[in-house]
């Protein structure tokens, strides 16, 4: 097995190619448990069709956990968008079409977007009155059963020689309400500075869905508190600060 070509370094984890396959090895630190959950949420994901990378093998490379699987030869939506500024519109439009797709899929056995949720906000630095509203908010949004993605970016769909988008890194994976994976898509076109891209982007995805602007942005909080128990401390103090947004016009 070649180590020798770096495709992508992340938090606690290191992403090589080696020929048609693709290995993410991940730090010592990292939990075992989230490494086989990530690679189970990918082959129930396969079941549904979706065009993904497929899971090869979950392995050890010199003691560290390593998932291997399919490398999909393109350019991520992230890298067109960079060589290609005047295409953004259209990328973007492509983004929303994907997203929508995925949630049209049904994957029964996937862990439930609500039931993560209310366990993040548990362990968020946040006060128990603040704890208790988000609960209790998250708690009447309505529930859905489509499978989101948790984390979709443009850097996590990569376009084929031929044109055909594949959505990787399914770690995140669950099934409940597409608004809310919307929500997490746009929180993370801020974290990354891109805020035209992020306004967008979400009034893309409300007018091909038929979704009303003001619900995403009712999960906006929600996620946002979710999201800062596991995101980088440069972003947490950001995404908390989204915490109290509470009311939109």
């Amino acid at each position: 097995m070649n180590l020798d070509r770096i495709i992508a370094v992340r938090t606690s984890k290191t992403v090589y190619r080696d020929g048609d396959k693709v290995i993410k090895v991940f730090d010592n630190n990292y939990s075992k448990a989230d490494v086989l959950n990530e690679a189970l949420n990918a082959a129930r994901v396969e079941e549904t069709g979706l065009n993904i990378p497929k899971i090869l093998e979950v392995t050890k490379i010199e003691g560290k956990w390593a998932i291997i699987s399919e490398y999909i030869p393109g350019k991520s939506l992230s890298q067109l968008i960079k060589e290609n500024p005047e295409k953004k519109d259209e990328y973007l439009e492509l983004m929303v079409d994907v997203q929508m797709e995925i949630h049209r899929q049904k994957c029964p056995l996937l862990n439930r977007l609500k039931d993560k949720m209310q366990r993040k906000i548990s362990m968020a630095e946040l006060d128990a009155t603040t704890r208790y509203d988000l609960h209790a908010r998250l708690d009447a949004m309505p529930k859905h059963d489509k499978v989101c993605h948790g984390d979709l970016t443009p850097s996590n769909i990569v376009i084929t020689p031929e044109g055909i988008p594949y959505i990787i890194d399914w770690a995140h994976a669950t099934q409940g309400n597409g608004a809310a994976d919307a929500a997490r898509s746009y929180l993370t076109f801020w974290l990354n500075g891109d805020i035209s891209g992020a306004e967008k982007y979400l009034n893309l995805y409300c007018k091909k869905s038929d979704t009303a602007k003001q619900y995403v942005q009712k999960w906006l909080p929600i996620v946002a508190a979710s999201q800062s128990v596991k995101g980088k401390p440069e972003e947490r103090q950001f995404l908390l600060n989204w915490v109290g947004v509470v009311d939109y016009q």
